[in-house]
């Protein structure tokens, strides 16, 4: 299945996400990020299947931030 890569958007947000280190937290932002608030996604929706996939496609990439530590 193909997912919109829309900034902001579930696949979006979970590959930023994985990208970042940060903990799996399903969630989008309405009209790109800050816009509009945060929306928290239920499992079981398809906005949850695209943050799903976009998080692990990021980690199994294993392309991370450089934090420089």
């Amino acid at each position: 299945m193909t997912y919109s890569k829309k900034h902001g958007g579930p696949y979006n947000r979970g590959s930023s996400d994985a990208y970042y280190r940060r903990p799996f937290d399903p969630h989008y932002w309405n009209n790109g990020t800050g816009g509009n608030g945060r929306i928290n996604i239920e499992e079981g929706t398809p906005e949850y299947e695209a943050y799903r996939q976009g998080y692990y496609d990021q980690a199994d990439s294993g392309d991370f931030k450089d934090w420089g530590d």
